[in-house]
């Protein structure tokens, strides 16, 4: 993994919401991204300096990034998660997720958030049906459902709503594991809004 980091402005833009909420990463950080599609945020975060992991079911349009991220190819939905020891996940810095929805899967994610790591989520929500795709069910968030799903992790962030451009309804998190032997202050400690 040496290649020199990829140029992450030729794969569109990485999300401001996950630019907003990369802060909270930890210098180097390692980073996982789910369902990582055209690499936009894989090739962000490795030209930020983080060592990064991409995990899709189809890795064609990424194989570019074969010398700055490690590749998963594999199918998270029809089979076991490829990332663990026996029924432990593996751990990263940060977990991000962007426009994927595989409820199944939502607390291997959230155990897969390493202590002093964050997990940023921005998915589609209920009410996308009115305005376009995704349209099904099992495929849009419920209200409230990232809060539920990261109750023992510390929320920094949270948002539930309408974007215009494009139109969209979504539901984005950014959240903190505490870390291991944080003191009481450790775990109160403030970051930037």
């Amino acid at each position: 993994m040496n290649a020199p980091a990829p140029d992450p402005h030729t794969r569109g833009a990485p999300s401001p919401w996950i630019v907003r909420w990369s802060h909270l990463l930890q210098p180097g950080t390692t980073v996982l991204d789910v369902a990582c599609g055209s690499g936009r945020h894989l090739a962000w975060f490795a030209h930020s300096g983080h060592a990064v992991t991409g995990i899709d079911r189809n890795l064609a349009a990424v194989q570019d990034l074969a010398g700055v991220a490690t590749l998963v190819d594999a199918d998270i939905e029809n089979a076991p998660w490829p990332l663990q020891s026996g029924q432990v996940p593996r751990a990263f810095g940060a977990v991000v997720v962007t426009n994927y929805l595989w409820r199944p899967l939502l607390p291997t994610l959230v155990n897969s958030v390493a202590p002093g790591g964050v997990l940023l989520y921005e998915t589609f929500t209920s009410g996308n049906e009115t305005v376009g795709r995704p349209t099904r069910a099992e495929f849009l968030l419920r209200p409230g459902e990232l809060l539920e799903a990261c109750q023992d992790l510390d929320i920094v962030a949270y948002e539930n709503g309408y974007l215009d451009n494009p139109p969209r309804f979504v539901q984005r998190i950014a959240a903190l594991r505490s870390g291991t032997g944080d003191t009481p202050a450790q775990k109160q400690s403030r970051h930037l809004l």
